[in-house]
C-alpha cells in the first residue's frame, strides 16, 4: 500500500486531462455491472406492476438500459487508446529519467560496475520477457485495482438491498478465487524467471545458428545437426517444469467451482425463498442475483496485482540506481564565459590509478606535463596504461591517488566535466560507429548548426574526402547498410570518420586533441599524410598521440615511454634513439620487421 500514492502520482504526471479521462473510463467500466443490475431490476419492477399493456411506463427503464449499454460501449472504445497514451508517457518519462541519471556521473567507473549494469537493465523498463512490466503498466494496474474495489463496493450495495449477510457470502468466495488465480500466476512467473538462464542460452544458440556469420562455419564444418539437437534439448529442459506446473494448476482450478457453487446456490435459494415469502420483489431478486454474479468476475485473474508488483521492480531499481550514482555525482562548475586556453599546461602529479575490483595499479606515481602547441606522443608495450592515462585526461575516471592540474593549477576534478570536455577532443581506440549520416557522425560531439565549410576542411585534414566522393549521397549517406541508402565502411574509413570528428571539434573550439591509436587501420601512406596535417595543427592546439607505430611517432616534438605505470624515458625521437634504452630497442625491432616486409595493418575492402 505504501507505493499506491507513487503509482497514482505517475498517472497524474502523464497529463492531468489524460489521467482524469482514463480514471473516469476505468471507473465507469467497473460500475457497469452494478448499474446493469439496477436497471434490469427497474425494468422487472415495471413489468411486474404494469405488465406489457402499459408500454409508456417502460420507456424510462428501457432508456436507462440503453444508456448503460451506450456508456459501456463508449468506455470500452476510448479506454484502451487513453491507457496506451498514458502508459507511453509514463514509460517515456521514466526512461528519460534513467538515462539522465546514468549520464549524470562525470566518470564511467560506476557505470562499469556489474551491479550498476544489472540495475540499469531492471530500471530501463524495457521488458525482455512476458513476466516483466513497466512503471506505466504498474500505474494503470494500480488504477484497475482501485476501480475493481469501487465496482465491487457498488455491487455489494445492490446485494445488500436484500440482506447484509449476502455480501460476505458472495464476496469472500470471489476474493478466494482471485487469491488462488494470483498464486498460480505468481508460481508461473517465478518458475519462468528461475529458468531465464536456460532461456537465454537457447536464444543465443538460435540466434547464432540463424546468423549469416556462423552460417559459413555451420556448413563448412558440418555441425548443424549437432547444434540443432543441443538447441532442442535446451527447449525441452526449459518446457518440462513449466508443463508440469500447468498440469498442477489445471487440477487446482477444480477448487474454483467448489468455492463458488455452494455460496452462489445458497444466495440464489435464499433470495428466491425470500421473494416467495414476501421479503423483497422479483425486481429486487433480479438485481441482487445479477450484481452477486458479477462479483465473481469483477476482480479478474489477479493480473493487475502481478503487473503492479513487476512494474514496481523497475521503480525500485531506479531508486537503488539513484543511490548508487548519487554517491559519485559531482555538480560541475559552469564553464567560463570567455574561451581561453587555460588548459595549458596539463600536469599529472604523482598520479596513481587502480581499476575498481582489482588490486593491480595501472599507473603508479606518474608525473607528466602536456604543453601548449606541442605534439606529444605516448608509447609503451600493451598493458602499460596508455589508454588508461587518456581516460584520466578525459575525466572519465578520477585518479586513485595524486592529482591532475590544468591551467594555473586548478584540479581537474574541481573544474567540472562539462567545462573541461568543451576544451578537449578525444578519439578512443574502441570508438563507436554510430548508425547515422556521415555528417552527423562528425558533428554529433559539437552542439549547434554544422558549418559546411568547417566540415569540408576537417574532412580534408583527415583524408576523408576521397571516401565522401564515393558515398551515394555524400555527407547525408547513412553509415549503416541496415538503413535505406546506407553503406558500411571499412575499419580504416571509419577511423578517418572519427578523426574528422576530432578535427571538426578542434576547428570549432576544442583546444586539446587526444588521439588513442587513431590510425591503426590506415595504410602507411594515408597515415603519414594524416600525421603531417596533425603536426600542422599543433600551433593552434596541443596534440596528445598514442600509437604503436614508432615510425609515425618519430614526427612528434616529444615522446614519452610509459612503463610500469610511470614515465621512464622522455625526449625527441633522435634523443631517445641515441639514449639506447627501451624506446631505441622497440624502434629497432619494428624497423627490422618493416625491412623484412611485415605489415602493421590488415587491409580491408573500402566500401562493404
Amino acid at each position: 500500500m505504501g507505493n499506491t500514492p507513487r503509482l497514482l502520482g505517475l498517472l497524474w504526471s502523464a497529463g492531468k486531462g489524460i489521467a482524469a479521462a482514463v480514471t473516469v473510463m476505468r471507473l465507469t467500466q467497473r460500475m457497469i455491472p452494478a448499474a446493469t443490475a439496477m436497471v434490469v431490476g427497474l425494468l422487472m419492477s415495471r413489468l411486474t406492476v404494469h405488465g406489457t399493456k402499459s408500454f409508456s411506463t417502460m420507456l424510462v427503464p428501457l432508456a436507462a438500459f440503453g444508456a448503460v449499454l451506450f456508456v459501456s460501449h463508449a468506455a470500452e472504445t476510448f479506454v484502451e487508446p487513453l491507457a496506451y497514451l498514458t502508459q507511453q508517457r509514463i514509460d517515456g518519462a521514466h526512461r528519460v529519467a534513467v538515462t539522465r541519471l546514468v549520464a549524470s556521473s562525470p566518470t564511467v567507473d560506476v557505470l562499469e560496475r556489474p551491479e550498476a549494469q544489472q540495475l540499469i537493465r531492471q530500471a530501463k523498463a524495457d521488458p525482455d520477457d512476458y513476466t516483466q512490466r513497466t512503471p506505466g503498466q504498474a500505474a494503470l494496474a494500480e488504477l484497475d485495482q482501485a476501480a475493481d474495489a469501487a465496482g465491487a463496493a457498488a455491487a455489494c450495495l445492490v446485494v445488500a438491498q436484500f440482506s447484509w449477510w449476502l455480501v460476505p457470502l458472495l464476496l469472500i468466495p470471489s476474493l478466494a478465487c482471485v487469491r488462488l488465480r494470483y498464486r498460480q500466476r505468481l508460481e508461473s512467473v517465478m518458475l519462468w524467471r528461475a529458468q531465464l538462464g536456460e532461456l537465454l542460452r537457447a536464444d543465443r544458440w538460435q540466434e547464432m545458428l540463424t546468423s549469416g556469420g556462423v552460417g559459413k562455419d555451420l556448413r563448412v564444418f558440418g555441425f548443424g545437426d549437432w547444434a540443432v539437437r543441443r538447441l532442442s534439448r535446451l527447449h525441452v529442459a526449459r518446457s518440462e517444469p513449466m508443463f508440469a506446473l500447468w498440469k498442477r494448476h489445471i487440477r487446482g482450478q477444480l477448487w474454483i467451482p467448489l468455492l463458488v457453487a455452494p455460496s452462489l446456490l445458497l444466495a440464489i435459494t435464499a433470495v428466491a425463498a425470500g421473494t416467495v415469502n414476501g421479503h423483497g420483489s422479483i425486481a429486487t431478486e433480479t438485481a441482487v442475483l445479477a450484481a452477486g454474479a458479477s462479483l465473481f468476475t469483477m476482480f479478474g485473474s489477479g493480473d493487475s496485482a502481478l503487473t503492479r508488483l513487476s512494474g514496481l521492480e523497475a521503480l525500485t531499481a531506479y531508486d537503488e540506481l539513484a543511490g548508487l550514482f548519487g554517491k559519485h555525482t559531482r555538480h560541475p562548475l559552469p564553464a567560463a564565459p570567455a574561451r581561453t586556453r587555460s588548459y595549458s599546461p596539463v600536469r599529472f602529479e604523482q598520479v596513481g590509478f587502480t581499476y575498481p575490483g582489482t588490486t593491480h595499479a595501472v599507473l603508479d606515481g606518474l608525473d607528466l606535463e602536456i604543453r601548449s602547441g606541442e605534439l606529444l606522443a605516448i608509447v609503451g608495450l600493451n598493458g602499460a596504461g596508455k589508454s588508461t592515462l587518456i581516460k584520466l585526461l578525459a575525466g572519465l575516471y578520477d585518479p586513485t591517488s595524486g592529482r591532475i592540474l590544468v591551467g594555473e593549477g586548478q584540479d581537474l576534478s574541481e573544474l567540472g566535466a562539462e567545462a573541461w570536455r568543451e576544451r578537449i577532443s578525444v578519439v578512443f581506440q574502441d570508438f563507436v560507429k554510430y548508425q547515422l549520416s556521415a555528417a552527423d557522425n562528425v558533428t554529433l560531439g559539437r552542439p549547434g548548426v554544422p558549418d559546411p565549410a568547417v566540415l569540408e576542411a576537417a574532412a580534408q585534414d583527415a583524408g576523408l574526402q576521397p571516401v565522401l566522393d564515393r558515398l551515394p549521397d555524400g555527407w547525408e549517406t547513412p553509415l549503416a547498410r541496415s538503413r535505406t541508402g546506407g553503406v558500411d565502411l571499412s575499419g580504416g574509413q571509419w577511423q578517418q570518420v572519427v578523426l574528422t570528428r576530432a578535427l571538426y571539434a578542434l576547428r570549432t573550439g576544442a583546444e586539446l586533441l587526444v588521439l588513442d591509436e587513431p590510425t591503426a587501420h590506415l595504410d602507411v601512406r594515408t597515415e603519414f599524410e594524416v600525421f603531417r596535417r596533425l603536426a600542422e595543427q599543433r600551433n593552434a592546439a596541443g596534440v596528445v598521440l598514442i600509437s604503436h607505430r614508432l615510425s609515425t611517432v618519430r614526427q612528434a616534438d616529444r615522446i614519452v615511454l610509459l612503463d610500469g605505470g610511470r614515465i621512464t624515458e622522455s625526449g625527441s625521437h633522435d634523443e631517445l634513439v641515441a639514449l639506447g634504452g627501451s624506446y631505441a630497442r622497440m624502434f629497432a625491432i619494428q624497423a627490422e620487421r618493416f625491412q623484412h616486409g611485415h605489415r602493421h595493418a590488415i587491409e580491408e575492402d573500402e566500401l562493404l
